[in-house]
């Protein structure tokens, strides 16, 4: 979005969850946490996600739904919210990427994209 008025930007650390994982029966767990900065001018609140999950061999799940670990917060301009959840793949290696539905304080909905980031097993890329 070109308005610098409503610029939310994404940060994401990640994390491989070996105790949740299952190599031998294709299950790699892995957590992430987001940090969502709202570094525009109007206060948005986080209204929906959609969520593009890849896994190393290219299948795609397609993820909606209400708020963030069960939240809708409203982000004022300078703050930020940061919360985490988690993903199971089928690969080593998988890569998630998206965006969030906003509505502004002064009525006007956008989408706040979430570029995309890695999902890996430490050691599985070289």
């Amino acid at each position: 979005m070109s308005d610098s008025r409503y610029q939310i930007d994404v940060s994401v650390v990640t994390r491989y969850l070996k105790e949740q994982s299952d190599p031998d029966n294709e299950r790699f767990a892995f957590a992430y946490t987001i940090t969502v900065q709202n570094s525009g001018t109007v206060a948005a609140k986080l209204m929906s996600r959609h969520w593009l999950i890849t896994n190393g061999d290219g299948e795609v799940e397609e993820v909606r739904g209400s708020g963030v670990v069960g939240q809708q917060p409203l982000i004022e301009p300078g703050q930020s919210h940061t919360y985490s959840s988690g993903a199971v793949i089928s690969t080593r290696v998988g890569a998630m990427h998206g965006s969030y539905q906003m509505f502004a304080e002064d009525g006007k909905r956008f989408d706040a994209p979430i570029a995309p980031f890695r999902l890996a097993v430490p050691g599985a890329l070289h």
